[in-house]
């Protein structure tokens, strides 16, 4: 069987609403939205677009995550204290092991590729 190009198409994903864990919260009650849209065949890469309202909640990173900000604001905060403002158009990185902190300003929407080994 022939590969197919795959399209990240807003609303054509696995959709998945929910609070963020009550455990992780520092600040506010953000809903998030993940709308899923591959895995991979060992199971250790995915991506889609992840959306939240405002609120922080503590990070703890297993994984490898590549973010591009489509729309809003967040704070990424790490375990030193050191924050970084991420905003629409952004593109960054959080490797496997990062510790700290995300606050979303408002709300954020994100395209998500993980890779976890």
């Amino acid at each position: 069987m022939n590969k197919k190009l795959l399209r990240i198409v807003e609303g054509n994903g696995e959709r998945e609403t929910g609070p963020v864990a009550e455990e992780k919260l520092l600040a506010g009650k953000p809903q998030q939205l993940t709308e899923h849209f591959f895995t991979n065949a060992k199971e250790n890469f995915f991506c889609g677009i992840w959306s939240s309202d405002a609120g922080k909640w503590k990070l703890s990173y297993s994984e490898d995550e590549f973010c591009y900000i489509i729309d809003g604001e967040a704070i990424i905060t790490d375990a030193d204290g050191h924050s970084e403002r991420v905003v629409t158009g952004d593109a960054f990185c959080i490797p496997a092991g990062f510790e700290g902190s995300w606050e979303t300003i408002g709300s954020v929407k994100k395209f998500y590729a993980i890779y976890e080994e």
